[in-house]
């Protein structure tokens, strides 16, 4: 194996990783949806996403990595989760 072929294989692995972490949050998202259904509070929540924006920048910055790039990185993310958290949302409506 090349040392090319070795290290495509680890991104692949870094890749299957990250996916892994996404589908977590994404689950994550779910149960706070309906954490938030119980609590009687809007699903959306402005505030928290922009502290996670801003948390997200930070450790770019102490990461060495483009803040702009990672922030647009976690708006897709949570655009992600916004969607789980609405079906979610949706679901339990539906089923009522």
């Amino acid at each position: 194996m090349s040392d090319l072929d070795r290290l495509r294989g680890e991104i692949e692995r870094l890749d299957r990783a990250l996916l892994g972490l996404i589908g977590e949050r994404v689950r994550a998202a779910r149960r706070a949806a309906a954490a938030k259904r119980a609590a009687s509070m809007p699903t959306l929540d402005p505030a928290q996403e922009a502290a996670v924006i801003r948390r997200a920048a930070t450790l770019a910055r102490e990461a060495g990595l483009p803040e702009e790039d990672v922030r647009d990185v976690f708006w897709l993310i949570i655009g992600l989760t916004r969607r789980a958290e609405q079906e979610a949302s949706g679901a339990v409506a539906e089923q009522r």
